[in-house]
């Protein structure tokens, strides 16, 4: 995955750390043998310069250089609150 990355299955799993937020990305798998749709998830962490993002949050994040040692996303804008 190179580039943007704008789904609406990007959700912020959580907020506890300082500037970084942790994504999940959900997207459906196809089994080879058996045909059968399959969740897959993925969790990413991603920069967060102003905080701004919470927990169920929906954002689209865009890849970037690496800023640490597991972050190498950054978000780019929020999609939509969480209630």
């Amino acid at each position: 995955m190179i580039g943007t990355v704008c789904s609406d299955k990007i959700t912020v799993c959580s907020d506890k750390m300082d500037k970084t937020v942790v994504v999940m990305i959900e997207r459906l798998v196809k089994h080879p043998r058996y045909k059968k749709y399959m969740k897959k998830r993925a969790k990413y962490k991603a920069h967060d310069e102003r905080n701004e993002c919470h927990t169920g949050d929906t954002v689209s994040i865009i890849e970037t250089r690496p800023l640490s040692r597991e972050k190498r996303w950054r978000v780019k804008e929020v999609i939509r609150r969480a209630m």
